[in-house]
C-alpha cells in the first residue's frame, strides 16, 4: 500500500490536465463575454449615429419626439438580448464546471472506495463492521449529493423560465409603450 513514484508522476499529471481543462473553458467563456460586449458596444455607436443623424433632420418638436419615441423598442430590445447572451454564456460556463466537478468527485468516490477495499483485506480481523460503516457513510453522502445536485438543477431550470418570463415582460412592455 505504498505510493510509487509512477503513481504520484500520474496524480500530477491528471491534476495538471484537470487545471488546464479548467482554464481553458474560463478562457473560452470570457472569450465569449468580450465578442458579446465588443459586439454591444459596436452596434450602441452605430445607433447612436444613427438617431444623432436623424434627430439632427428633425424639421419640428413633434417630430422630434416621434423619433425618440421609435428608438426606444430597438434599445430595449437590444438590451434584453445582451442581457440574455451573458447570461446564456454564464449558464454554459456553469455547466462545463458542474460536469467537471461531478467526474472529480466520482473519480474521487472511486478511488477511496478502492482504498478501502485494499485496506480491509490488510486490516485486522473484527475490523469488517468498520469498513462496512464506513462505505455505508460514503454511500449516504452520495446520495445526498445526488438530491442536492437534482435540486441545484431544477432550480437552475426555474430560474432560466424565470429569465424568459422576464424578459418577454420587458418586450412586452416596451411595445406597449411604444403604441401608447
Amino acid at each position: 500500500m505504498y505510493v510509487t513514484p509512477e503513481q504520484i508522476t500520474a496524480a500530477n499529471k491528471t491534476n495538471v490536465d484537470a487545471a488546464l481543462s479548467i482554464a481553458a473553458a474560463q478562457f473560452a467563456a470570457m472569450e465569449k463575454l468580450a465578442n458579446i460586449q465588443t459586439s454591444a458596444i459596436k452596434s450602441l455607436f452605430e445607433d447612436a449615429l444613427a438617431n444623432t443623424r436623424a434627430l439632427a433632420g428633425a424639421k419640428d418638436v413633434q417630430e422630434l419626439v416621434s423619433l425618440q419615441q421609435t428608438f426606444a423598442q430597438p434599445a430595449v430590445e437590444k438590451a434584453v438580448a445582451y442581457s440574455k447572451s451573458v447570461y446564456a454564456v454564464a449558464v454554459e460556463a456553469n455547466t462545463e464546471l458542474s460536469k467537471f466537478a461531478e467526474s472529480k468527485a466520482s473519480e474521487l468516490n472511486q478511488n477511496f472506495v478502492s482504498l478501502l477495499d485494499k485496506a480491509s483485506k490488510n486490516a485486522p480481523a473484527g475490523s469488517d463492521v468498520g469498513v462496512a460503516a464506513v462505505k455505508s457513510l460514503l454511500s449516504a453522502a452520495n446520495s445526498a449529493y445526488d438530491t442536492f445536485t437534482k435540486a441545484a438543477k431544477q432550480a437552475t431550470e426555474i430560474a432560466e423560465a424565470n429569465v424568459s418570463a422576464a424578459t418577454e415582460s420587458v418586450k412586452g412592455f416596451a411595445k406597449a409603450k411604444k403604441a401608447a
